[in-house]
């Protein structure tokens, strides 16, 4: 809490969420027990299909940039598709996961914010704090929320049923591969994506490069050259924190991103439209560009200036 009778925007406590901390427990437990034991090379790269596909065409382009951010347009079914991906990961439902990331940019944005949304705290605590608590505000907050998403039955469908929805290719992999199929394709695939998406988020607002400062707010986006292309693109999180509502988020010419790439296979099919990249139209109204001594680390013109 701040001094006297002020209650901040930002103010709460961090509490335990038994069910939260169950899910994440028991998937990361199983994980960690099993891996070893039912090792095969044929587990190991439906893990790393199951993985990249999930994490690339679901979380990122499916989940992030497309229902969370709108930076481009697909037909229903695709979207429909790619968001049935995203769940996969195991993070949460659609509902869940806009109203979460929309809460925490909201905080990330105000001239204060707590240590659970900025990731100031060491790792082992912030990693406890986000995948197994909530975050309870001192007084009522409403994030901004998705009308689409909160009024389709099928986002509500997926809401109720996002961990169950492990449970048919669960049934799927025992039979088809056996023991190892099910630990690799599910516990090590959930657990492997949910701790590297606490974990890029965690490094991408601590460590890293920026060509961009965005004034007034207490928590900054860092540029990881580590984790940006191994994130599909996530990790190039100074360029998220600038261009918010842009479907590519590696702009220079090193920082690959398999998500855009992904996104821009799309649009050669004809199924991806109205893709918003890197410009005056996509920037943070308080974004500003920072000066570089190294002139590869510069802030990029934006288009139309």
């Amino acid at each position: 809490m701040s001094g006297g009778n002020t209650v901040r925007p930002g103010d709460g406590r961090v509490r335990w969420n038994a069910g939260k901390s169950l899910w994440f427990g028991l998937v990361v437990l199983v994980a960690v027990v099993g891996a070893m034991p039912t090792f095969t090379p044929s587990a190991f790269v439906l893990f790393a299909v199951s993985t990249a596909l999930t994490l690339c065409a679901g979380h990122s382009v499916g989940i992030h940039r497309g229902l969370i951010h709108r930076a481009y347009r697909v037909p229903v079914w695709l979207e429909y598709a790619l968001t049935y991906l995203g769940v996969l990961v195991g993070l949460d439902g659609p509902r869940g996961l806009v109203r979460m990331h929309n809460t925490r940019d909201f905080q990330q944005n105000e001239p204060w914010c707590h240590d659970y949304f900025a990731h100031r705290q060491p790792a082992w605590r912030d990693y406890f704090w986000n995948l197994h608590c909530s975050f309870e505000f001192a007084r009522p907050f409403e994030p901004r929320l998705d009308a689409r998403v909160e009024a389709e039955a099928f986002y509500g469908f997926l809401q109720r049923t996002w961990m169950l929805q492990q449970l048919p290719w669960a049934v799927l992999f025992l039979a088809v591969g056996g023991l190892p199929w099910l630990v690799w394709g599910v516990f090590v695939r959930v657990a492997v994506s949910t701790t590297g998406h606490w974990f890029v988020g965690y490094v991408a607002h601590r460590h890293g490069y920026r060509g961009w400062h965005n004034e007034g707010a207490a928590v900054q986006g860092f540029n990881s050259l580590l984790l940006g292309a191994l994130s599909m693109g996530e990790g190039w999180h100074n360029n998220h924190h600038t261009f918010p509502r842009s479907a590519r988020l590696g702009i220079r010419w090193w920082e690959l991103d398999l998500g855009w790439g992904f996104l821009a296979l799309l649009r050669a099919l004809g199924l991806a439209t109205d893709i918003l990249e890197p410009g005056e139209h996509s920037r943070a109204h308080h974004a500003r560009p920072l000066p570089s001594e190294h002139p590869c680390m510069s802030a990029l013109p934006l288009e139309g200036n």
